[in-house]
Protein backbone atom coordinates (compact mmCIF):
# COMPACT_ATOMS: atom_id res chain seq x y z
CA UNK A 1 0.00 0.00 0.00
CA UNK A 2 2.79 2.59 0.39
CA UNK A 3 4.49 1.37 -2.75
CA UNK A 4 1.36 2.34 -4.50
CA UNK A 5 1.01 5.84 -2.41
CA UNK A 6 4.47 6.64 -3.20
CA UNK A 7 4.05 6.12 -7.20
CA UNK A 8 0.75 8.32 -6.92
CA UNK A 9 3.14 11.43 -5.12
CA UNK A 10 5.33 10.94 -8.03
CA UNK A 11 2.84 10.64 -11.01
CA UNK A 12 1.62 13.53 -8.98
CA UNK A 13 4.78 15.44 -8.77
CA UNK A 14 5.79 14.54 -12.69
CA UNK A 15 2.58 15.81 -14.24
CA UNK A 16 2.91 19.46 -14.29
CA UNK A 17 7.04 18.84 -14.54
CA UNK A 18 6.06 17.01 -17.82
CA UNK A 19 4.02 19.77 -19.13
CA UNK A 20 6.27 22.26 -18.67
CA UNK A 21 8.65 20.92 -21.43
CA UNK A 22 9.00 22.85 -24.48
CA UNK A 23 7.28 20.96 -27.81
CA UNK A 24 10.27 22.05 -29.74
CA UNK A 25 10.12 20.14 -33.45
CA UNK A 26 13.70 20.26 -34.31
CA UNK A 27 12.98 18.92 -37.89
CA UNK A 28 10.07 21.19 -39.48
CA UNK A 29 8.95 20.03 -42.79
CA UNK A 30 9.99 22.34 -45.60
CA UNK A 31 7.09 23.69 -47.00
CA UNK A 32 8.30 25.16 -50.32
CA UNK A 33 6.39 28.61 -51.52
CA UNK A 34 3.92 28.56 -54.39
CA UNK A 35 5.13 30.58 -57.38
CA UNK A 36 2.12 33.57 -56.14
CA UNK A 37 4.28 34.08 -53.49
CA UNK A 38 7.48 33.82 -54.60
CA UNK A 39 6.29 36.38 -56.86
CA UNK A 40 4.82 38.66 -54.13
CA UNK A 41 7.84 38.09 -51.89
CA UNK A 42 10.33 39.49 -55.03
CA UNK A 43 7.61 42.84 -55.71
CA UNK A 44 8.05 43.22 -51.81
CA UNK A 45 11.60 42.94 -52.16
CA UNK A 46 12.00 45.48 -55.28
CA UNK A 47 9.47 47.78 -53.28
CA UNK A 48 12.12 48.07 -49.94
CA UNK A 49 14.94 48.27 -51.96
CA UNK A 50 13.72 51.34 -53.96
CA UNK A 51 12.38 52.64 -50.50
CA UNK A 52 15.57 52.69 -49.38
CA UNK A 53 17.30 54.21 -52.13
CA UNK A 54 15.00 57.65 -51.34
CA UNK A 55 16.34 58.14 -48.01
CA UNK A 56 18.91 60.81 -48.07
CA UNK A 57 22.61 60.71 -46.35
CA UNK A 58 22.75 62.48 -43.47
CA UNK A 59 25.74 64.68 -43.97
CA UNK A 60 24.58 67.33 -41.22
CA UNK A 61 26.05 67.69 -37.91
CA UNK A 62 24.21 65.66 -35.15
CA UNK A 63 25.28 68.24 -32.49
CA UNK A 64 21.74 69.29 -31.20
CA UNK A 65 23.66 72.28 -29.31
CA UNK A 66 25.70 73.30 -31.92
CA UNK A 67 23.47 76.71 -32.38
CA UNK A 68 23.89 77.52 -28.91
CA UNK A 69 27.29 77.38 -28.37
CA UNK A 70 29.41 80.39 -29.78
CA UNK A 71 32.31 80.06 -32.19
CA UNK A 72 35.07 81.33 -29.91
CA UNK A 73 34.57 78.87 -27.03
CA UNK A 74 37.13 76.10 -27.06
CA UNK A 75 35.68 72.25 -27.83
CA UNK A 76 38.09 70.45 -24.92
CA UNK A 77 38.24 71.88 -21.68
CA UNK A 78 41.72 73.06 -20.24
CA UNK A 79 43.80 71.10 -18.31
CA UNK A 80 43.14 71.53 -14.05
CA UNK A 81 45.80 72.55 -12.29
CA UNK A 82 48.06 69.86 -10.49
CA UNK A 83 46.99 69.29 -6.96
CA UNK A 84 49.38 68.65 -4.04
CA UNK A 85 48.75 65.39 -1.67
CA UNK A 86 46.85 66.96 0.65
CA UNK A 87 44.18 68.52 -1.91
CA UNK A 88 45.38 72.39 -1.59
CA UNK A 89 46.26 74.45 -4.06
CA UNK A 90 50.33 75.99 -3.64
CA UNK A 91 50.76 79.31 -2.12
Amino acid sequence: MRILGAVAVIVLLAGPAYAQTPNINLIPEMQSKTPEEKEAEAVRDKAYKESLKKIPDAKASSDPWGNVRGNDTPKTSAPAKPRTKTGSTTR
